[in-house]
């Protein structure tokens, strides 16, 4: 796999062959990427497979014409045929008057911060297989644990590299590794399953093998025997893992394609007070090891530590240049780049830190309501703010966690949750969007 100087490089000779060929303005970004990975199943070895992607991506200005093309093709003559074809579909492409690049004083310049992104261990498929085993023992110990899924470890090196014509050239690497197993409890048509997975930039801060088999074990057992429950309204608290989803709902609404576009249950609503004045939530681009660090986004604009809700209400909306231009707003380093097309926008490390009260302390009050451990579905419309998702989880009663449920539907608007939202001071980093256990109340419930 080609090192980030080497992406580097590519990227920058491929921005200057498309001003060759006639372009005003280019940005070229390159990724590559080698995975390893081991699964197990029932003790027995499953699959080792390694594979290695490398991937260039051009885009071309000319004039308000814009077009993107991406390749796997890193050789002289097929960037040449890469930079041609961009710019002949360029010249037949409609005018936008708002994409363009990043201006030079908006970039990424000085040092790169130490973020820790790339860890030097290089674990070999034989440790790995034995990190998978031990995760899938652990699980397989679990009383009530009849059959496995299987259990798997991976570890993942990466490049991303950023060129463009106004100045900006910079790159960098990290690893990923990850560890999950997968169980089953019960028999026949009381079957359950359930999942334990984590993941960390560092081989060393995963979680031990016992813990996370432990975990998927028990996780899955407790789901044994679920029932259902009355429709109506109760308090719902969502449990840590699935949390971070509504934060996702409340990045997609205020970014600013979403904004400029209207297809946003925020709009007109962004100087309202969204949560209780005591809630923030905070974005943290530079935390070490963080699972979503990143020096510069993906139009080359520095990132910087912000909150993004600030004492229950909005700083502002999440822009690129085609969205801040076309709003006429700042620039805040939320671009988002893939292969190819134009940017989006996405965010770095998130969280909402943590409330007052444990969690057992956030339910006590609770005589009966639902703990919700996972959602399916994708019944959330972004325009209205309406959200409907099926859930499974627990029975909250007189503030304990009862019996499991299962084949149930919890409804709301997010406007109206965000609202009510109370977190509890379990908060623990280490996803990309952390939240602690979170509660809303008035929530509608469908069950029997």
């Amino acid at each position: 796999m080609i090192d980030h100087e080497t992406a580097l490089a590519r990227c920058q000779d491929l921005v200057a062959l498309a001003q060759r060929m006639g372009a005003d303005a280019a940005d070229a970004v390159a990724r590559a990427n080698s995975s390893e990975s081991v699964s197990v199943r029932l003790g027995d070895l499953e699959a080792v497979e390694r594979s290695e992607s490398e991937e260039i991506g051009l885009r071309v200005f000319v004039g308000m014409r814009s077009a993107s093309i991406h390749t796997s093709d890193f050789a002289p003559e097929g960037l040449k045929a890469l930079a041609e074809r961009a710019v002949e579909m360029a010249r037949h492409a409609p005018e936008d008057e708002y994409a363009g690049l990043a201006p030079e004083d908006r970039h990424f310049t000085g040092d790169m911060p130490e973020l820790e992104l790339a860890d030097p261990a290089e674990p070999g498929p034989e440790t790995l297989r034995e990190m998978a085993l031990a995760t899938e023992d652990a699980a397989r110990a679990v009383e009530g644990v009849t059959n496995s899924n299987g259990a798997g470890v991976s570890a993942d090196r990466s490049v991303v590299a950023l060129a463009t014509s106004t100045g900006f050239a910079r790159g960098y690497e990290g690893t990923g590794f990850s560890l999950s197993a997968s169980m089953v409890a019960g028999e026949g048509g009381d079957m359950q399953t359930d999942y334990a997975q984590r993941g960390a930039r560092f081989l060393a801060d995963l979680p031990s093998a016992a813990e996370i088999g432990r975990e998927a074990g028990e996780r899955t057992v407790a789901k044994l025997d679920p029932k259902s429950m009355p429709s109506e309204k109760f308090p719902v608290v969502f449990d840590p893992r699935i949390g971070g989803g509504l934060i996702g709902h409340l990045i997609g609404a205020i970014g600013g394609p979403a904004i400029a576009r209207k297809s946003s249950f925020m709009l007109g609503h962004e100087d309202d007070q969204l949560f209780d004045g005591g809630i923030d939530i905070i974005e943290e681009p530079h935390r070490k090891r963080g699972l979503r660090s990143r020096p510069f986004d993906g139009e080359g604009v520095a990132c910087t530590p912000r909150k993004i809700i600030e004492g229950g209400r909005l700083t502002g909306w999440l822009t690129n240049v085609a969205s801040a231009s076309q709003l006429g707003l700042a620039l805040t380093g939320h671009a988002g780049r893939g292969g190819g097309g134009a940017p989006g926008i996405s965010t770095s490390n998130l969280h909402l830190p943590a409330g007052s009260v444990s969690p057992e302390q956030l339910m006590s009050d609770i005589e009966d309501g639902l703990y919700v451990t996972s959602l399916f579905g994708q019944g959330v419309n972004m325009v209205t703010g309406d959200y409907s998702r099926g859930a499974t989880g627990f029975r909250i009663r007189n503030g304990q966690i009862a019996e499991p449920l299962a084949e149930i539907t919890i409804a709301g608007n997010l406007k109206d949750m965000f609202r009510a939202l109370t977190p509890a001071n379990d908060l623990e980093m280490i996803r990309s969007v952390n939240v602690p256990t979170v509660r809303i109340d008035g929530m509608t419930v469908a069950g029997e």
